[in-house]
């Protein structure tokens, strides 16, 4: 299953949620979440910076990944960013297509 970097930066109304949640209780809404759209959460970590929060999570095709962002951009309580993650054998393969690409570059 394809996995995907979440990021997400809480707005002031969030933080107020998380402050009264608690990390727990935000990493387990956002597990429901994924978990609802067929994938797993394999972590979550709260950071500080131009994001609050990252997750790992496996989910079955960028449909999924995508309705998940979307779910949870709607609140307007975070901002979410959603980040394909490729593995050595992903970029192998596409490694393997480009060195057959046709393509002339600007001014070639």
């Amino acid at each position: 299953m394809p996995h995907y970097l979440i990021r997400g930066s809480y707005t002031a109304e969030g933080a107020k949620g998380l402050i009264a949640e608690g990390g727990s209780g935000r990493a387990a809404a956002a597990s429901s979440l994924i978990e609802s759209m067929g994938g797993s959460v394999e972590s979550v970590y709260f950071i500080w910076g131009d994001d609050d929060v990252i997750a790992i999570c496996e989910l079955p095709d960028d449909a999924s990944a995508a309705a998940a962002s979307l779910a949870a951009s709607t609140s307007d309580k975070i901002r979410i960013s959603v980040t394909p993650l490729l593995t050595p054998a992903d970029v192998d393969a596409a490694a393997q297509k480009a060195s057959g690409a046709d393509y002339r570059p600007p001014g070639g």
